[in-house]
Parts: C-alpha cells; structure tokens; sequence
C-alpha cells in the first residue's frame, strides 16, 4: 500500500513540475528524495515513507511555485485526500515541509525526518548542481547576474528574501555559502564539505574574470 503511495505520488510530483524552468523541476526533487533516503540509511534513523514522501512533495506547496499564497497548500491537501493517506502521516509530512524552507527562518524542526529532508533539500542547494539552480532561477525571476554595487543582506525577513533587489551572485553570499553550518546530520555535512568548497572555487573564479585583470 505505502509503495503504491510512492509511486502515485511519484507521478502526481512529475506531471506538477516536469516543465518548471526555475531549478525547482522533477530532477531536483528525485535528488532530494535519493539524497533524504541515503541520509536515512547512513544515519540508520526516521521513518523512511514519510521521509521519501515528504521530499517528493516538499515543493508543491512553495509559494515561488504557486500564484496564491495557499494555493499550494490545497494542493497538497487534495492529493492527500485523493490517496487517502492517514491523518498522522498527513500531518507529520506537512509539518516537515512547513518547516524546513530556508526562507521559513531558523525555526525548531519537529523530527529527525524534518532534518533529513531539509539536509537533503540543502545539500541540492549547493556544489555544482547549486551553481546551476541559482542561475537558472535568477534568470527566471528576470535577476541579474551581478550588481556589485548592490549590498549583501543579512538577516532578512521572508518578505525581503522573495521580494528585495539582489543578484544571483549575492544569493551564494545571502544563502548558499552559510548552509554548510546549517546542516543537521553528520552525513549531510561530510557531503556538503566537498560541494561547499566547489562553489567558493568558482566565485573566486568568477570574481576574477569579473574584474578583467590580464
């Protein structure tokens, strides 16, 4: 029953986002479910259906992806109603995709399955794969490239983290480069090591070929 679950959901996650041009497509969340269940595994904790679920699901109800605010969340609650998935699985997914966005702040997870999937969810945020995603939604969002006369924000409200002129250079400086301490498991974090140095090579590279010196 839990697999065929799965597999539905699978589809129903793959006919939603199969054409999104802004890093957020059906690739980004089979990484992420590979990457939550490879944590779970190493880290021999959660409960691995919710896990998988939820990394499947955890962008249906994003509000970059949905032109209501809410528009997101009755999605997600009519594909629940259509499996007829159970009361506590149903509420145990949406608190870890309620809770894990970056954008939602540093807000106390509810469960060892909310830190893995969130892990998961960051760790496709950065090395080279985060390079790509970063561009790629800058320039859905009609960003530049780079403004260095544009300041580097901290601490942000939500509000001013969808909304606030930046660039995709400054989203590593906004974002990217503090996930590393970010993480919650060990392995997430031995992952991460490799992919957060990555991106400090190539912004150093890009810094370098910004400036033109010869």
């Amino acid at each position: 029953m839990k697999q065929t679950m799965i597999e539905l959901t699978e589809k129903y996650v793959y006919d939603q986002l199969n054409s999104d041009a802004s890093g957020h497509d059906w690739f980004h969340i089979d990484r992420v479910r590979k990457l939550a269940l490879h944590i779970a595994k190493e880290e021999r904790e959660g409960n691995e259906f919710i896990i998988e679920m939820a990394a499947l699901l955890h962008d249906i109800p994003d509000d970059k992806l949905n032109q209501e605010a809410d528009g997101g969340w009755k999605k997600l609650d009519a594909w629940f109603d259509e499996i007829k998935l159970d009361i506590d699985s149903v509420d145990a997914i949406k608190q870890i995709i309620h809770t894990i966005s970056f954008s939602a702040g540093q807000l106390r997870l509810p469960s060892i399955e909310a830190e893995i999937v969130q892990d998961a969810d960051r760790l496709d945020a950065i090395g080279a794969i985060g390079i790509a995603r970063t561009f790629a939604f800058g320039g859905k969002k009609g960003q530049l490239m780079y403004d260095p006369s544009l300041p580097i924000r901290e601490n942000m409200t939500k509000k001013e983290y969808r909304n606030g002129k930046s660039s995709s250079i400054h989203h590593f400086h906004e974002k990217l480069l503090r996930l590393q301490d970010m993480l919650n498991t060990c392995t997430a974090k031995k992952i991460a090591s490799e992919r957060h140095e990555y991106m400090v090579g190539f912004l150093e590279e890009f810094n370098k070929e910004w400036d033109v010196r010869l």
